[in-house]
């Protein structure tokens, strides 16, 4: 029904670097808590900027020549192995006050023996991916004491070990780190302490459908080239989601055997390497309903139409025009040709079969070479689909279309939601030049002027 206008591209936006490196940082805490040897417990140990600045000073420095002095007589009377019990609980106690200590080897030693396997184990199995923020003027001591907090680490004093024995407990970068619970105590400090984040951004535009989304996995540009994901997994499961999945995203509603396309919101996506095709997908999930809401959702329920409805006609918004402005006017045309029991002979649905029918006869390693969205030369009421794709063919097939096409901004939602009828436009075109603009026409006698008008037909 259309005639288009070749468009780019739609540039996503970059995410952004990472706030800039803080200044160095003192590592020291005091006054914290220890649980006995094999209890188990967790240590938080987060000491605030002013308690650092009201405990600084001659103060700290008179209490370490102190413990040294005493740790040293200590270790000194130790010489037999029967006192060595003894004196790893006065050294370890000692250390508890005084974390700079733990930079002298026979006060490590012990506060390893003490630690055991908690300097080597993970605080849990659990390997969910969660944010963790490093403020600037944090020391190591306060972000240890978080992660215990958190439920990351089991006890602060193996982070203070490892940062000090590595050299790192006093530059640290500010920013936000992905950590996956299940990490070692020496992989926090290797993320959070040396800055090696080894997250990467995955970034979809609007208007792709899920096949581009698959494409851009295997082709692993430089960006995502550490990513681990299997390019068919993530396929799979978008086309066939898990009742497992759909259970956790009961707004969804969708129609039995549906793919997500359509809600696998665009955007930048902070990842881990190793991270799984259903990690991504919820992201992407969470994103959609974050942004188009529960009101907008409510709101087409509450006339009636399927909501599911409602993200087909916005996808095919999103693939006729870039411009906000006219797509309200995109929606009403093809809302007043289903009230009217018109064909919609909407080019996108068409395109949209041609894609998938080829699709289906390329191995997926050549997907990223493959053009998506060319208008094909034959016209388009000439091509045949199967009656598996029968629906898209809205040259021939009378009413709304199956469901999405692609990835809709919140903008078409709206427009679907609110199409503009009023004027009665039944055709537009796009205008040769126009900078994405289209020409709305009432009747086709119109319609036909414009088309010569604008030189698409003699």
């Amino acid at each position: 029904m259309t005639v288009r206008g070749g468009a780019g591209p739609r540039d996503g936006k970059d995410p952004g670097g990472r706030p800039p490196m803080a200044r160095p940082l003192d590592a020291d805490a005091r006054g914290a808590s220890r649980p006995a040897p094999g209890a188990g417990g967790t240590v938080s140990r987060y000491e605030t900027a002013r308690d650092r600045r009201s405990r600084a000073g001659r103060g700290g420095l008179a209490r370490f020549l102190v413990f040294l002095a005493v740790a040293a007589a200590v270790v000194l009377l130790a010489s037999g192995t029967v006192l060595r019990p003894l004196t790893r609980s006065l050294v370890v106690g000692l250390a508890d006050a005084n974390p700079r200590a733990l930079g002298l080897p026979f006060v490590a030693d012990f506060v390893r023996e003490d630690l055991g396997d908690l300097l080597t184990l993970p605080a849990s199995g659990d390997p969910t991916v969660v944010e963790f923020t490093v403020t600037a003027g944090e020391t190591a001591a306060g972000i240890a004491g978080r992660l215990v907090d958190e439920g990351l680490l089991r006890d602060a004093r193996a982070f203070l070990l490892i940062a000090i024995e590595r050299n790192l407990a006093g530059s640290l970068d500010a920013g936000t780190f992905l950590l996956r619970r299940n990490l070692t105590p020496d992989q926090l400090v290797t993320t959070l302490l040396e800055a090696k984040d080894p997250s990467l951004t995955i970034q979809f535009r609007a208007g792709l459908r899920i096949e581009q989304m698959t494409a851009y996995i295997e082709a692993r540009p430089p960006e995502i080239a550490a990513l681990q994901m299997s390019a068919a997994d993530f396929l799979a499961l978008v086309r066939d989601p898990p009742a497992s999945l759909l259970a956790d995203y009961p707004w969804l509603d969708l129609p039995k055997g549906a793919s997500l396309e359509g809600y696998l919101a665009a955007g930048a996506y902070r990842v881990l390497p190793d991270a799984t095709p259903e990690e991504l997908v919820r992201q992407m999930l969470d994103r959609f309903y974050a942004e188009v809401g529960p009101e907008r959702i409510a709101a087409a329920r509450a006339t009636g139409v399927p909501f599911h409805e409602v993200v087909a006609l916005a996808s095919l918004v999103e693939r006729e025009t870039r411009l906000d402005s006219e797509k309200p006017l995109v929606a009403g045309v093809y809302a007043n040709r289903i009230a009217r029991g018109m064909l919609l002979n909407a080019d996108p649905t068409v395109i949209w079969g041609v894609d998938t029918l080829a699709l289906r006869d390329l191995p997926l390693a050549s997907w990223p070479e493959y053009s998506f969205w060319n208008v094909p030369p034959d016209p388009l009421a000439s091509i045949d689909f199967p009656a598996s794709i029968a629906g898209y063919q809205t040259y021939r097939e009378k009413g709304m279309f199956p469901g999405p096409i692609c990835t809709p901004t919140v903008t078409s939602i709206d427009a679907a939601l609110a199409p503009a009828t009023k004027a009665g436009y039944l055709y537009f075109v796009a205008i040769p030049g126009g900078d994405g603009k289209h020409d709305f026409s009432k009747t086709y006698e119109e319609h036909l002027r414009k088309l010569r008008a604008y030189g698409y037909v003699p």
